[in-house]
């Protein structure tokens, strides 16, 4: 029976070199899984080439394969709740990052996973791994696995970091959820509206040609007629408008003055402004909560945050802080003179300061603010329903008048 030579790692991650007899590769790697091992590399003791070929990719671990798409926030939150259930198991980074590349479809997660996989294997440390692949991991996921690995933590950092991105994605699912409803009532509305224009109102349009209307049509009849001509001609236009005012919105963004003043316009818009702004405060306090809670330097974790944030007026603001806290402030008294944070939001971080349980209170604002949003979402929804049908009944109103007034004039120069 051929003998071959295999690496594996037991239970608690330490390298296995022996050799084994089995009748195959496949063979060997299953008896050396039933020793309790998991196999890296398995090979022919005598070698040869073709023995080599065949085991250039290590017997049993997941392969690469073609990448489609990028990363989701949902798939990427599942991969972390999934990788900190296995690493608090007790299981192994290799092991535990095989099993999960093992389970996923191909793709960019899949293809990074692998190949983290493999620099850990080669001796790499996990957080240097990870940040090879910034499409993937961004600098938050880094910092936080950096500060597990060097605190011996790993498995609650990566519990920690599953949380953040649960609460995260939690808040952000109720918004788009409460934008459903009132989007799918606007996109039917302004469909029916559109068939009106194009087949309806150019018949009316041809009956009150024929008909001679003395003093001719009236101002709010003729603006209608209008609107109805551009929508009958230039309808393949329609959709192409959104496609422009996102790539506008875009093109502004990308210069960081424009991008300034549409974060400012977001953080002004009524009701919508408000959730905008404590959403994002709470996004910033639970991020800096977590990173000092993993023990990320403060400086460093505003650095991060920095670069995390989506709204550029926040991210100002956050530069400003950390300017002032490196010269010797503290983090409350900065905040202060930013109009972006409560007065409660920098009392309660103060406190914090004061006691040293700044990560614990930094969580708790930032649960409360997702508590406000909560429930600003669902005022939103109470107002948004009036308003739509107000909305709808006030266009409705302005057609039925615009089509009954060169009647009504009509009978008149007949009376």
């Amino acid at each position: 029976m051929p003998t071959f030579v295999f690496e594996a790692m037991d239970s608690q991650g330490k390298e296995i070199h022996n050799e084994i007899e089995a009748t195959s590769g496949d063979d060997a790697a299953g008896k050396i899984r039933e020793m309790g091992y998991f196999p890296t590399k398995v090979q022919p003791k005598d070698g040869g080439a073709a023995a080599a070929a065949r085991s250039a990719v290590p017997v049993g671990k997941a392969k690469k394969g073609f990448a489609i798409g990028g990363v989701s926030a949902k798939m990427l939150t599942q991969f972390t709740r999934q990788w900190s259930t296995l690493m608090d198991a007790g299981l192994p980074i290799v092991r535990s990052l095989d099993i999960l590349a093992g389970q996923m479809k191909p793709g960019l997660l899949k293809n990074a996973t692998v190949t983290v996989r493999d620099d850990v294997a080669a001796g790499s440390s996990l957080s240097e791994a990870l940040a090879q692949h910034p499409r993937v991991f961004d600098k938050l996921y880094v910092a936080i696995v950096k500060a597990g690995e060097a605190g011996g933590v790993l498995d609650t950092m990566l519990s920690r970091l599953a949380d953040f991105r649960e609460k995260s994605q939690k808040l952000r699912r109720e918004v788009i959820g409460a934008l459903i409803y009132p989007s799918a009532v606007i996109s039917i509305a302004g469909a029916i509206l559109i068939v009106i224009m194009i087949y309806i109102i150019p018949q009316f349009e041809a009956m009150f040609a024929d008909m001679e209307i003395k003093g001719g049509m009236p101002p709010i009849t003729k603006a209608l007629m209008m609107v109805a001509n551009l929508l009958r001609h230039y309808w393949y236009l329609l959709p192409g408008v959104p496609f422009v005012v996102i790539a506008l919105t875009k093109l502004i963004g990308m210069n960081p003055t424009g991008r300034y003043m549409i974060d400012t316009v977001k953080l002004n818009v009524p009701v919508f402004g408000q959730i905008t702004s404590k959403g994002s405060i709470s996004q910033f306090c639970r991020t800096l909560g977590t990173l000092i809670q993993s023990g990320v330097p403060i400086l460093e974790a505003l650095n991060i945050i920095k670069n995390a944030t989506g709204n550029a007026v926040i991210a100002r603001s956050i530069v400003e802080v950390h300017n002032s806290i490196r010269e010797g402030d503290t983090i409350a008294e900065p905040l202060r003179h930013q109009p972006v944070f409560d007065d409660i939001v920098v009392n309660m971080i103060d406190v914090g300061e004061e006691t040293g349980d700044l990560d614990k209170m930094l969580i708790k604002i930032a649960d409360n603010y997702d508590a406000e949003v909560e429930v600003l979402v669902g005022g939103m929804m109470s107002l948004l329903e009036p308003f739509l049908i107000v909305g709808m009944g006030l266009t409705v109103g302005f057609i039925v008048i615009a089509l009954f007034l060169p009647l009504i004039k009509l009978m008149e120069n007949i009376g």
